[in-house]
């Protein structure tokens, strides 16, 4: 599944009350619900068969579940009004808010980081500049940034001197904000050709960029299928990691529906004090609403480590 597919419903439609269950902590069935122990986000769309299009109430649906957390990759594409009103629905149920893209101009289908062109450069600080107001209305921390793909005629230290340089003119936008991008290594098979692939070459690059605003996204999917031996390479990578991402291979849908053993995986994250977000970037294995609460079950599964 492409990170293209991942749209989220549309935003028409007035505002809803605060359901009473999502206020009083219970879920769907009026049942009262714990919160998970790990910060997992749902998005747009995951639970529409339940909560309906409109995403203040799917964002309490989620709330009502005991999610902590919310991610969307379109949220810099959406209208001021649309972000406004998200964030204030985020505020007053107590979700944290995830990764948005915050370079959809620069991420795809050039090499756009790797061939070291001004114009690139000053697109991206464009793009960054731009979101350093969506995170304002969001109340963002982090933004997930592609780094473009591969150049096939420049040795890979120079696209690498290329991409550190670029990162870093991006890093003194966000820095003064306590915003940070998190590199997204995308595997090989869905995404053939890209600059950044690997968990080591990003920690490589942020080693290099040094700096608070340019962290790593270990996306716990792609890394299953570019390099797997997950766990030693989260720890090889901890010190530079600011979020993850979800989703069982094959099939990038929620955990128990693949091979990665997603409850010893969550479990060593939450032994070595990880306290950011885990987004849900994967589709529903099954339709409707028994896909749905599936879904949360599969949560619930790989949350009682």
């Amino acid at each position: 599944m492409q990170r293209r597919t991942f749209l989220g419903a549309g935003l028409a439609g007035a505002a809803l009350p605060l359901a009473g269950k999502a206020a009083l902590g219970q879920d769907s069935a009026g049942e009262a619900t714990t919160p998970f122990r790990l910060k997992y986000a749902p998005h747009l769309g995951m639970f529409r068969n339940h909560a309906g299009d409109d995403p203040v109430a799917q964002l309490e649906f989620m709330a009502a579940e005991g999610f902590r957390a919310f991610e969307d990759n379109q949220m810099s594409r959406r209208s001021v009004e649309e972000q406004e009103r998200i964030g204030a629905a985020l505020e007053r149920l107590g979700l944290q808010m995830g990764v948005f893209v915050c370079n959809w101009g620069t991420a795809f289908g050039r090499p756009t980081f790797a061939q070291g062109k001004l114009e690139d450069v000053e697109n991206f600080v464009k793009e960054l500049e731009g979101c350093v107001e969506v995170a304002k209305r969001v109340n963002a921390t982090w933004m997930t940034c592609v780094l473009g793909d591969l150049h096939p005629r420049l040795r890979q230290g120079h696209q690498d001197a290329n991409a550190i340089e670029m990162l870093r003119r991006g890093a003194e936008v966000l820095e003064p904000h306590g915003l940070v991008m998190v590199l997204e290594p995308l595997n090989f098979r869905d995404h053939p050709g890209m600059f950044l692939e690997r968990s080591d070459h990003a920690y490589m690059l942020c080693k290099a960029v040094d700096s608070p605003a340019v962290k790593i996204l270990f996306d716990i999917y792609h890394q299953a299928i570019s390099e797997g031996n997950l766990i030693p390479n989260i720890d090889a990578c901890w010190d530079e990691i600011g979020y993850f991402q979800t989703g069982d291979n094959p099939g990038r849908n929620e955990p128990t529906t693949g091979d990665v053993n997603y409850l010893n995986v969550f479990g060593h994250i939450h032994r070595r004090g990880f306290e950011g977000v885990l987004g849900m970037e994967h589709g529903n294995s099954k339709p409707g609403e028994e896909g749905e609460r599936a879904l949360i079950e599969a949560y619930r599964a790989v949350d009682a480590f």
